[in-house]
């Protein structure tokens, strides 16, 4: 049995969790981070899975959430991206959201003394050398332009581009809380808050459809190398949001339900700007949905505009990068292995999937499926109706080929949701058909509860009746 190392290229969040995997399976790794040696546009740090977007996972309910049911399930398989998480949460109402060096530090530390994990600080300029019969590339949405050109080279197509925005982040000393307050959506407790986890600045109409106006007028980077790639729609900067008509923002980032301003309780905002702590001393505060490509003297312009925000000290203006990815149905297998060269596998959001926890998700079962060929054993796939199985069969073949368009790319990246999962019967209540929102929750409720029973059967650890974790 071979114990010759598997190559994992690119220390971000799937890279880490792919390592982290194949070395607790008791195969030896090396990690191949190209920072410090070369940087990107959008890190500030040498360390292990930088965050350079949010800092929020998204929902941690594993009930009613198709993310929060992930983060469930990669906490089952001992995942140390959701560990670091845990260890470093800030309140963020039903969010787990976390201190973005504090989980840095800790992935890396982790990594790092791993005696079965050894870190070279390298660029890895092209795909990998034949003697590396086990790899995964995981150089996520910045993958260096050398490799990313030996990728299309290698694979005949190639790698789509879209754009990848930034948010602003404000001091908290810097708010007006009387004019804002603290307050979480319809006061929702999540993993380590109180209910009243965001800062909250409202804004009349005349105050609104002035921000819009100064937003769609407003300098805006421009990129002419990058034009006709598409934006992703989870991570739209806020004037393309504003571009698509005037009340996008109101049922958007700026939707003001749920929220009481305790200044003035008898009046409703018309829309709301909310701002969630960014780390945990709470000194910082990142302004949600608030992704965006204006300049930097624009930005501070027309954001102090915002009430609340007349004197705002920004710790960082929001900025704009490139996203790449791979066609992952036409040249990935069911275990992400590159189908024009055995041993070979993509991970993270390099192969088409968006978001932190699905990155870290799609490593993590890369990093398992190399740990198995080391060992001499055929990848377990997990099934489809666990939120892993859900993910993967998205990317490596779950995207509707258009018969009108012959030629045409329909994969786009995605994020994990109830719509990937199989069908379910929906339960009945005292053998009464529920309706509305009650079979909707009655629908989650059986698909979590499937999937987490399922997730387990597949580890080999005890079923539980339990919903969630």
């Amino acid at each position: 049995m071979s114990k010759n190392p598997v190559h994992v290229i690119g220390g971000g969040l799937a890279g880490s969790e792919a390592a982290w995997q194949i070395a607790q399976a008791g195969v030896p790794v090396v990690l191949h981070e190209m920072r410090p040696v070369r940087g990107t546009d959008a890190h500030k740090t040498d360390g292990l899975a930088e965050l350079v977007c949010s800092n929020s996972f998204r929902s941690d309910d594993a009930e009613n959430n198709a993310v929060g049911l992930l983060h469930a399930e990669m906490r089952l398989a001992g995942s140390l991206i959701m560990s670091a998480g845990d260890a470093n949460q800030v309140p963020a109402g039903g969010a787990l959201a976390v201190d973005r060096d504090g989980f840095s530090d800790a992935v890396t530390a982790k990594i790092e003394a791993h005696p079965l994990i050894t870190i070279q600080r390298e660029e890895v300029p092209g795909l990998p050398p034949q003697d590396w019969d086990q790899a995964i590339i995981a150089t996520g949405p910045l993958t260096a332009p050398s490799l990313a050109q030996s990728i299309a080279e290698a694979t005949g197509a190639d790698a789509l581009a879209f754009f990848d925005a930034i948010a602003p982040i404000v001091h908290f000393d810097t708010i007006d809380m009387n004019t804002s307050w603290f307050q979480s959506r319809y006061d929702k407790v999540g993993p380590g808050g109180t209910g009243k986890d965001y800062i909250n600045c409202p804004m009349d109409k005349e105050q609104y459809l002035a921000f819009v106006a100064a937003l769609l007028e407003g300098q805006k980077t421009e990129f002419k190398q990058w034009e006709g790639t598409p934006y992703f729609d989870g991570c739209l900067p806020i004037e393309v949001m504003a571009e698509r008509g005037v009340e996008t923002l109101r049922y958007g980032p700026m939707k003001p339900m749920g929220l009481t301003n305790v200044h003035n309780p008898s009046v409703k905002a018309y829309a709301v700007v909310q701002l969630r702590q960014d780390n945990a001393l709470g000194t910082l505060y990142n302004m949600v949905g608030f992704q965006t490509k204006l300049k930097h003297a624009e930005q501070v312009r027309i954001f102090r505009t915002i009430p609340g925000l007349e004197n705002a000290d920004f710790a960082r203006l929001g900025g704009l990068h490139r996203n790449t990815y791979i066609n992952s149905p036409t040249l990935l297998d069911p275990s992400l292995q590159l189908k024009s060269r055995p041993g070979l596998r993509f991970a993270g959001q390099i192969t088409g999937c968006e978001g932190y926890v699905e990155s870290a998700a799609i490593g993590l079962l890369a990093g398992r499926f190399a740990a198995a060929e080391r060992l001499g054993q055929a990848p377990s796939l997990p099934p489809a109706t666990t939120a892993f199985g859900a993910l993967l069969n998205h990317i490596t073949g779950g995207h509707i080929v258009s018969d009108d368009e012959p030629g045409k790319r329909s994969f786009q990246p995605m994020n994990v949701n109830f719509g990937l999962f199989p069908p379910v019967e929906t339960p009945k209540a005292e053998g009464k058909r529920l309706r509305g929102k009650d079979k909707t929750v009655a629908k989650r409720h059986a698909i979590t509860s499937r999937a987490l029973a399922d997730c387990r059967a597949w580890l080999g650890l005890p079923v539980r009746a339990e919903a969630a974790e």
